[in-house]
């Protein structure tokens, strides 16, 4: 019984920024737990790639390009996905990108363009997805939240501020969609070495920084999360909504 709350089979998710690093781990691990999986991301070759794994391994998965900053071109996806499948169980809101630079040197064009994905595109994918949760009465929204949603980061703050966005934004949403059986929930991964972090680990004295701060002594990997998205996924977790689940091997506990 313990077992079968886990079980996603029957369920379809939807993973953003599934291309590549902490979005192709997830999609990997939902279809593991027996999802079907729709791998979205702006980068088609990507998103294929990661739908060529998941088949791989005798899990269904399918491959769709979209910028979550197209709002129009997302609600054409949402609808695209509701009308060949039926439903849409799961999102997992992992998009995001970051430029590390000096507040000072920070451009309008810049902290636009990290909202528009960060904040504002997540904010509307949930949105088109609540639509078609809310008229079946379930579902599953996972938004990704980041160290930077509880401290602040120098050289990030457009991204921190982006992602402390996401926080609230999840407590509200779950909110509003509790009414509707619809569980609200964040991941707030550590530090994982992706090719959005790849610059901080290029940096010597950065990466001594971030790795002598991690009491678990490792940075993290895609597997490491697996657990935790499942569990949001899954009926497991049906009384739990607005909360926010740190996976930092106990970055932010010391």
């Amino acid at each position: 019984m313990v077992k079968d709350l886990f079980n996603l089979t029957g369920r379809l998710a939807l993973v953003t920024g599934a291309g590549q690093g902490l979005g192709r781990a997830y999609a990997g691990a939902l279809a593991g737990a027996g999802a079907a999986v729709v791998c979205l991301d702006r980068n088609q070759e990507s998103a294929a790639e990661t739908r060529e794994i998941i088949i791989q391994k005798n899990a269904l998965a399918e491959a769709v390009q979209c910028d979550v900053t197209d709002l129009s071109g997302v609600k054409e996806v949402l609808k695209s996905i509701k009308n060949r499948y039926g439903r849409l169980d799961i999102l997992v809101n992992n998009a995001g990108v970051e430029i590390a630079e000096d507040f000072l040197d920070v451009t309008p064009e810049h902290y636009d363009q990290i909202m528009a994905v960060n904040l504002k595109g997540l904010f509307f994918m949930a949105q088109e997805a609540a639509r078609y949760m809310v008229e079946q009465k379930s579902g599953k929204i996972i938004n990704q939240g980041s160290l930077g949603s509880f401290i602040g980061l120098s050289g990030s703050a457009v991204y921190c501020s982006s992602k402390g966005g996401v926080l609230l934004f999840t407590r509200t949403l779950a909110l509003e969609l509790a009414r509707y059986n619809i569980q609200v929930n964040a991941i707030i991964p550590g530090y994982f070495r992706t090719s959005m972090t790849e610059p901080f680990f290029q940096d010597p004295e950065h990466r001594k920084w971030i790795e002598e701060r991690i009491p678990a002594g490792r940075v993290g990997t895609g597997e490491d999360l697996a657990g935790t998205v499942i569990f949001l996924a899954s009926d497991a977790s049906n009384y739990i909504t607005g909360q926010t689940i740190v996976v930092d091997g106990g970055w932010l506990a010391g």
